[in-house]
C-alpha cells in the first residue's frame, strides 16, 4: 500500500491503463476499457472483495459528488475475479449485485475474469484483497492512483485532480497529445 499523491502524475511519466475486457452489469454486453474510457475523464475502481468496495468508496465519494453532472466524467468499477470459481459465484449473484449498484452506475460496472498477473506490479495492484482507484485522463493515462482506505487528504486530492483534468478537457486541446488517439493503450 502507498499514500496517494496530492497532485496529478505528469502526463509524460504516466502509464497507460491496460485494456480490461468485462461484461457490463446492466445489459451483459462486452465492454473494453480502451473504448469505454477514451475521450473522457474516468475515475476507475478495481474491486475484488466486499472490503475492496469500501476502500474504493472511501476514495471516490467526494469526487463523485462534485463531478457526477459533468458530461466528460464517468465512474467505472471493475469487479475483477481472476479465480474462475469465484468469478462463477459472482455471476450467479447478478440480481443481488444489480440491487446494490445504483442504476446510473450499472452500465459502467464491469464483471471481469481477465488474468492480470503480469499487469499487477506496473499498476501497483500487488494485494488482491484491497481496492484500487485510478484517475484516467482522456488518453487513458493513469494520472492519479490510490489504494486501501482513503485518508481525508487523499480523497480531497482525487477530487481536485479530477477537477483539473476536467477543466483542461473542457478548455480544449492544450497540447498535441490531447487531441490524438492514445499511442498504446494496451501497454501498462
Amino acid at each position: 500500500m502507498w499514500i496517494a499523491p496530492r497532485v496529478l502524475i505528469r502526463e509524460d511519466k504516466a502509464l497507460y491503463f491496460p485494456d480490461v475486457k468485462g461484461v457490463s452489469l446492466d445489459n451483459r454486453s462486452t465492454v473494453h476499457t480502451t473504448t469505454a474510457c477514451a475521450g473522457r475523464i474516468t475515475l476507475l475502481s478495481v474491486l475484488s472483495t466486499k472490503i475492496s468496495e469500501l476502500h474504493a468508496q472511501s476514495f471516490v465519494e467526494q469526487a463523485l459528488e462534485q463531478h457526477k453532472g459533468n458530461k466528460n466524467f464517468q465512474y467505472m468499477q471493475i469487479n475483477l475475479q481472476e479465480n474462475l470459481l469465484k468469478s462463477w459465484l459472482v455471476s450467479l449473484s447478478l440480481s443481488s449485485l444489480r440491487k446494490t449498484v445504483p442504476p446510473e452506475f450499472q452500465s459502467t460496472y464491469l464483471l471481469s475474469n481477465q488474468n492480470m498477473e503480469y499487469l499487477r506490479v506496473p499498476l501497483g495492484m500487488e494485494n488482491k484483497h484491497i481496492g484500487y482507484s485510478y484517475l484516467l485522463d482522456d488518453n487513458l493515462k493513469i494520472r492519479w492512483a490510490g489504494c486501501g482506505f482513503a485518508r481525508p487528504e487523499e480523497s480531497e486530492a482525487l477530487a481536485n485532480c479530477t477537477r483539473v483534468l476536467l477543466d483542461r478537457l473542457d478548455s480544449g486541446p492544450s497540447s498535441p497529445t490531447t487531441s490524438k488517439k492514445p499511442d498504446s493503450p494496451k501497454a501498462a
